[in-house]
């Protein structure tokens, strides 16, 4: 698969589990994985997840404007840079973020998220 479908596969993947069971993006990250949320660093799968599950809202829709990806490195990894609309359920506006993903493969063929940045855009 090219990286460009694969990155997109993947987005599609990512926030339609985002957007349905949080605790289900378990599996796409390990022990070695960060995620920095909006500046805050937080490391290893448990986590990452419990970080994402306590987000203050239980619905939202995200809408994905662009995705952008590049190979990175000889051990076949994956820049992928993500721009959308969150839209929480109940508010009027939706908001506006960027997010980027270090994806890294693994022994069984897919991968999985080494890095993960996520911000809000405030105009």
């Amino acid at each position: 698969m090219d990286p460009d479908a694969l990155s997109k596969a993947f987005v599609e993947h990512y926030y339609t589990l985002f957007d349905a069971n949080r605790g289900a993006l378990a599996n796409l990250y390990q022990e070695t994985s960060m995620l920095t949320f909006e500046g805050q660093k937080i490391q290893g799968s448990q986590s990452i997840v419990a970080k994402l599950t306590s987000l203050p809202f239980q619905q939202c829709q995200h809408s994905i404007t662009t995705v952008d990806c590049q190979p990175s490195g000889p051990a076949g990894g994956m820049l992928v840079f993500v721009s959308g609309n969150l839209q929480l359920a109940g508010e009027q506006h939706a908001l506006k973020f960027s997010q980027m993903f270090h994806l890294m493969p693994t022994q069984q063929g897919s991968f999985y998220v080494l890095n993960d940045i996520f911000r809000l855009n405030y105009a």
